[in-house]
Order: structure tokens, then sequence, then C-alpha cells
């Protein structure tokens, strides 16, 4: 007996933004349904992130789509974002120079995300 799933999920790896910027719209999007999520991304202050879930929300679309072989409209169906994971990417180091000839050690992080859709039947 096969169980089917209805849980779709996109990711973006070594996205260029700290995962403490990048959790702050995490937070602002999980459990929302997914075009009230893109309207809200629409109008965040941060832009740079909020530009990079956009992407991420329509590929996440774009998958639920393909793997259902039908378009959004055509069932009664809620489609929400069940989960969004922001974890730590790699981190390039670099020195910036300060007097005396010493180097202060700056850490350009990047951040891993991961989102995954579900659907709940419309009552």
């Amino acid at each position: 007996m096969k169980q089917e799933t209805s849980i779709v999920s996109a990711s973006l790896n070594g996205a260029r933004s700290s995962p403490r910027k990048m959790r702050l719209i995490a937070d602002l999007i999980r459990n929302q349904e997914i075009y009230r999520a893109l309207d809200l991304l629409n109008y965040s202050r941060k832009k740079r992130v909020s530009f990079l879930f956009k992407k991420l929300l329509l590929s996440l679309l774009s998958n639920w789509k393909k793997k259902h072989n039908q378009s959004y409209s055509e069932k009664k169906e809620y489609l929400y974002i069940k989960e969004v994971r922001v974890n730590q990417g790699k981190t390039l180091k670099r020195l910036r120079p300060v007097p005396q000839g010493r180097g202060h050690r700056i850490r350009k992080r990047s951040s891993n995300i991961t989102v995954f859709l579900d659907n709940k039947k419309e009552t």
C-alpha cells in the first residue's frame, strides 16, 4: 500500500545573505498561504532577502504544478508553506587591513534555505 504525499520542496543553497537576516523573513512567511506570502514579500523592507525568497516560492509553486499536472485554480486546495528551514552555508573569510600591520577578519556568511509546500482541502 503506497501512500501518496502532497508535500513539495524547493531549496536555495549559498544565498549571499546571513542566516540571521534570512530567518527574519522566514518567520514572516511560515504557515502562510503561498499567494499571501508572495504579497508579504512584495512589501517587505528587506528587499534583497525578500527577492531571494520570492524566487524560491515561485520555484516551489512550479514544482507543485509539475508534480500534480494541474494549475492551482483547477482544484479547490489551500496551498500553504508548511516549513521553512534556514541553515548556515559556507562562510567566506577575508582580511581587512588595520593599523600597525595587523589584519581583522571579515566573515561573509551565506545561507541554505529549504521550503516545504503542503495543501489542505478547502471545506
